[in-house]
């Protein structure tokens, strides 16, 4: 032990000097204060600290009781050693009040002493940093009893933001919905007006009248088909979309619809491409939405290629898969764009005067459709080189994908099987 120890000893005179000159003797450093009764030490000890307190025989036993007492009740610690004449009940009592240890009077002696508090400010330390421990472990417990309740509070803040969050989304599904198909019924009218005018039988318009007509028959068509995207978008994401599944041939709907974008490509000039590796061209599909996850495709390989060529290749994977590819040679995906390219309404070029046009719903489209049907697709793209989007499907789609009115095509389902058994099987005989 370093530091110089502050020694107090409870006892009267005669006993304290017998005490106080053992104490000398130990080698220990220290300073040593002496009081004859408990009524003293409890004021000193109250201002004063100190290492190590020995309490007398000459004190009566209810007198050290009632200082130990006191000083616990007070939280005045320090380890106190009591001197009896022999060991017997007071001593136990002594120790359960809250007594360190004790010391046999006759056992007295420097070396005794030495051992006796070298142990009780050992003991003493031990109990001090174990009570630190507890503070720090009760004071860490509050802490977490209080982090706790504020994530508490953030996780029903949250769960009613997002209670609020879903709401506004039915919501808006629903008014989409509503408005898409409320939108459907003038812009119809005005397709077939536009249509009508046009026909020579109706009458014939002057070069500059059937232009404006036609202007009319065009933009009433892109704004139908702006409307039915938001309308499909939104049943897509409410679930209210069913797939209308037949048995069809998947080669004749995408040479079909290549032959309606054809026109669109040729106008920049632009190569068109289909390449075919079946051996049996039957799925068990949607063939509306097939051809809508084509077109919307190849839509915008066209819009986003000024020069190249576009191609479709068709072929299997397995026996019950085929895939879908589309390449271009446009402007390119960049790697950081991956991740929202089939986000609702979102585009590379988010300006208001980008240069291309769209409500960027068809891939999110795309995304949703393959997805119902089962399927997957992939994108490899390099900016400024191209595209190439990857739709791989199942030959039949589950009847969990369809809504109940395709339930009666199960017989339908089961001649297709027949027919994918039977691949030079005639489809009129499929069908």
């Amino acid at each position: 032990m370093e530091k110089t120890l502050k020694i107090l000893v409870v006892d009267d005179e005669l006993d304290r000097m017998a005490v106080r000159c053992a104490l000398t003797q130990t080698g220990i450093q220290m300073e040593l204060s002496e009081v004859g009764d408990s009524s003293d030490a409890f004021s000193i000890l109250s201002t004063t600290a100190y290492d190590c307190v020995f309490l007398g025989d000459r004190l009566l036993g209810q007198d050290r009781l009632n200082l130990i007492h006191q000083l616990r009740s007070s939280r005045i610690k320090v380890p106190l050693v009591v001197l009896i004449a022999q060991e017997d009940k007071l001593a136990v009592e002594l120790l359960k009040a809250g007594a360190t240890d004790y010391l046999s009077k006759s056992r007295i002696s420097p070396e005794n002493l030495a051992q006796v508090l070298r142990s009780v400010i050992r003991v003493y330390r031990a109990e001090m940093q174990a009570d630190l421990a507890k503070d720090q472990l009760r004071e860490s417990h509050q802490q977490l009893i209080h982090k706790n309740q504020e994530l508490e509070k953030q996780r029903q803040q949250l769960q009613m933001q997002n209670f609020k969050l879903s709401e506004a989304s039915v919501l808006k599904s629903h008014f989409l919905a509503t408005m898409s198909h409320e939108l459907r019924t003038p812009m119809n009218a005005i397709i077939g007006f536009s249509q009508i005018l046009l026909r020579p039988k109706f009458g014939q318009l002057t070069h500059q009248q059937a232009d404006m007509v036609e202007r009319i028959l065009n933009n009433g068509k892109h704004l139908l088909m702006l409307v039915n995207e938001i309308l499909d978008f939104s049943k897509l994401e409410a679930g209210r979309l069913d797939l209308k599944a037949e048995i069809f041939d998947v080669s004749k709907v995408i040479n079909l619809v290549v032959d309606e974008m054809r026109s669109l490509a040729e106008a920049k000039n632009l190569s068109l491409l289909v390449r075919t590796d079946l051996q049996n061209s039957l799925i068990f599909n949607d063939p509306v939405r097939v051809k809508q996850i084509l077109i919307n495709l190849l839509s915008n390989a066209i819009k986003f290629t000024e020069s190249g060529e576009i191609s479709v290749e068709v072929k299997e994977l397995s026996a019950n898969r085929v895939t879908i590819i589309i390449r271009d040679t446009g402007i390119g995906i960049a790697p950081k764009d991956f991740k929202h390219i089939f986000e609702a309404f979102w585009q590379v070029d988010q300006t208001l005067t980008r240069k291309y046009p769209g409500t960027g719903l068809g891939l999110a489209i795309v995304n949703l459709l393959v997805r119902m049907m089962d399927g997957k697709i992939f994108l490899e793209s390099k900016v400024g080189v191209g595209s190439m989007f990857k739709i791989e499907l199942p030959r039949q789609i589950t009847l969990s994908a369809l809504g109940n009115d395709d339930l009666p095509l199960q017989l339908d389902r089961d001649r297709f099987f027949f027919s994918v058994k039977n691949p030079h099987h005639s489809s009129s005989q499929a069908r």
